[in-house]
């Protein structure tokens, strides 16, 4: 309605403009641009204007037929036709209040724009809805059968958004799904995946022990939430998180050689043959990017995967090797020495799709690896 009235003073606005423009009473060069519809009747010149200004006359007539056709109810009807939510709406809580004012204050709405809701349902659907008998309103057969059909469409509808928002910040239940690799799963990640877990238990959790590129192609593929571990360079389409990094030691057999120098050399480690993981995961690459810089030669005796396996074979002396101070527990017959001075450390974090909203479960797991390293650095 307040839409309806802008658009008709608009109207009027310019029926004026006209009026004054051709009778020689507007003056907007000299400032005096406000004068008014009444101050143009009043204007000597107007009568005698008007009867030689016909297309003036076409203009008023046109101007107060679409007038008329805005606050015509026929006009408003075909708006309402529009939304059945609103003609349900409205309908449901005449139903529910005996009453259309009753119906209008429940709405918020005014009176005459909830009979109109009804009126124009009754029209859609060829049915009469309710009678009205004087101040009292009856429910017709159709008008009970539309509404055991329409309230718990409508009571739904009316809920949703609190609904939505009450699923959306629920953290007790669904289910999460990270990728990440063997090192990351056996040693980064057991204390906050118990800490989730017991905070959380309805929440479903897989971790999928992929390679580091695998793991990228199901976050891209969007079969896992989010990624867990290092990354050396990171794709445009993603972005990293740093959480926690871990130095790179040297560990060798009990009485090796190295491990009586006072001072080890990247030219010593060069002369013994190491045991690494397979070449196409980041460990491989980040020791040959190193030998390469220094232009020392290097061999590879054995190539295998996960850390556990590599320090039980560096026990039996079968060559030295590089890992993440993480995988150590200080259980092991091994000497360890620290090479942080030559090899990069190793950063973990959290790798997520760009533009890619998380679920409230991704984002409390988040919080809890944060708080679980946090609390153990």
């Amino acid at each position: 309605m307040l839409e309806n009235n802008r658009t008709a003073a608009a109207i009027s606005e310019s029926v004026v403009f006209a009026i004054a423009l051709a009778t020689g009473s507007y003056s907007g060069a000299t400032g005096n641009s406000e004068k008014n519809f009444g101050s143009v009747l009043r204007n000597g010149s107007f009568l005698a204007s008007l009867i030689t200004l016909r297309g003036l006359l076409t203009y008023l007539i046109v101007a107060i037929l679409i007038i008329d056709e805005i606050n015509n109810p026929r006009m408003q009807a075909f708006r309402y036709k529009q939304n059945r939510l609103q003609q349900l709406r409205g309908f449901c809580a005449v139903v529910e209040t005996g009453s259309v004012s009753k119906a209008a204050i429940r709405l918020n709405l005014t009176q005459p724009t909830v009979s109109l809701q009804v009126q124009s349902l009754e029209r859609d659907l060829r049915a009469i809805l309710l009678e009205r008998r004087g101040p009292r309103i009856e429910v017709t057969f159709e008008g009970e059968l539309l509404y055991e059909l329409a309230r718990p469409l409508v009571e739904g509808l009316t809920a949703l958004d609190q609904n939505f928002e009450d699923r959306r910040n629920n953290v007790e239940q669904g289910r999460l799904a990270i990728a990440a690799g063997e090192s990351t799963i056996h040693y980064v990640l057991p204390r906050t995946v118990q800490r989730f877990s017991s905070a959380h238990p309805g929440i479903a959790l897989a971790l999928n022990n992929v390679t580091g590129q695998q793991g990228l192609q199901q976050l891209r593929d969007r079969l896992v939430d989010f990624c867990v571990g290092p990354i050396l360079d990171t794709p445009a389409d993603l972005m990293f998180d740093p959480v926690v990094a871990f130095d790179p030691v040297l560990i060798t057999s009990l009485g090796h050689p190295l491990s009586k120098l006072g001072k080890v050399s990247l030219r010593d480690i060069s002369r013994y043959p190491l045991i690494l993981p397979p070449r196409h995961l980041s460990t491989w690459r980040q020791v040959e990017m190193v030998f390469q810089q220094h232009r020392l030669p290097y061999e590879v005796r054995l190539e295998m995967g996960g850390w556990e396996v590599i320090k039980r074979y560096v026990e039996l002396g079968l060559g030295i090797s590089i890992v993440m101070n993480v995988c150590l527990t200080g259980r092991e017959r091994l000497e360890v020495i620290s090479v942080k001075k030559y090899f990069p450390k190793r950063v973990y974090g959290i790798v997520q799709l760009k533009g890619r909203a998380l679920s409230p479960q991704a984002r409390d797991f988040i919080a809890t690896f944060k708080e679980t390293l946090s609390a153990s650095a």
